[in-house]
């Protein structure tokens, strides 16, 4: 397959407006457009979000190279789980007015029944689960060693799962043993086996591009016959926690956080914001970002293609 430019090549989106194509929904994200009964175009925009509140300021270039992140990682990961691709093209969905709305940052999908739970894949110790570790020895009902510092590499990676909240609210983690009872024990099975073979095989090829998945989340849907399908995003610097892996054994031996790849960079600008001379609560709305955060976090995302596309 080959690679687009990981350079964005338009201005700003920070919500798309078509016409031609009735609205699904808007989510943090992508907007979601119906295309017939059987398809949808995902048209994934320049926002951001950050502890499941959205930022008023979009990320130029932001929606264009998480899609292409996307692609590549469907491309690569197809061999372990059918993905929600059509192989159509976008632009064939919308005016020619609308098609500058949809280039590079549109995947036109099939339409599936999806299951409400994230499934989320730990390799290492961060965020909140580190958080968690000190208090109890264990992430999300997972018991794990003692002695484990901020950042380190789990034995082997741990499924945790989460419940899927509505736009504005917080993602809740769930135990193994809800989602079976969510969705049935098969099923629950089957979506975490497939989520550690994924993420096995993508930590393997990113340590090959010289970086580090710490961790990340898949979401699944089931189409016409039943078939567990990969869907929405894959393995993108918003679902997942990349590190370089150059600085990783410095940060790791200091007990701190590795620079990523990811929104953390605003995260961590957004746990300092004060709004109102009080820090902010993390519910929206959200504090303007500075035009050095916006440069910046647009910066770590290029980044990331970049070494991933080579």
């Amino acid at each position: 397959m080959t690679a687009p430019s990981p350079q964005p090549t338009s201005t700003a989106l920070h919500t798309s407006a078509l016409q031609s194509l009735p609205l699904l929904a808007r989510g943090k994200v992508r907007d979601n457009y119906a295309v017939g009964d059987d398809r949808i175009l995902m048209v994934a925009s320049d926002r951001l979000s950050a502890f499941d509140v959205i930022m008023g300021e979009p990320i130029p270039g932001k929606g264009e190279l998480l899609t292409q992140m996307a692609l590549y990682w469907f491309d690569k990961l197809g061999h372990l789980c059918p993905n929600h691709l059509t192989g159509d093209d976008p632009e064939s969905v919308v005016t020619a007015a609308e098609v500058p709305q949809v280039r590079g940052r549109s995947m036109l999908v099939k339409r599936l029944r999806p299951i409400p739970v994230e499934a989320v894949v730990r390799g290492y110790l961060a965020g909140s689960g580190w958080k968690e570790y000190q208090a109890s020895l264990s992430v999300c009902g997972v018991p794990l060693p003692a002695g484990l510092t901020n950042a380190a590499k789990l034995p082997e990676p741990i499924y945790t799962p989460a419940a899927k909240a509505a736009v504005g609210e917080h993602d809740e983690n769930i135990t193994f043993e809800r989602t079976v009872e969510m969705i049935g024990p098969d099923l629950a099975a089957r979506i975490r086996d497939i989520s550690i073979a994924l993420y096995q095989a993508a930590a393997e090829i990113a340590l090959t591009k010289g970086m580090i998945i710490a961790d990340t989340k898949f979401e699944f849907g089931l189409d016409a016959d039943g078939t567990l399908v990969l869907m929405d995003e894959v393995l993108t610097p918003d679902s997942s926690r990349y590190w370089p892996v150059e600085g990783y054994a410095e940060a790791l031996a200091r007990g701190d956080n590795p620079p990523s790849f990811d929104k953390q960079f605003v995260r961590d600008w957004l746990e300092q914001a004060q709004v109102n001379g009080k820090p902010w609560d993390k519910t929206a709305p959200a504090p303007r970002l500075p035009r050095d955060v916006i440069e910046k976090t647009a910066a770590k995302y290029r980044e990331a293609l970049q070494r991933l596309l080579g």
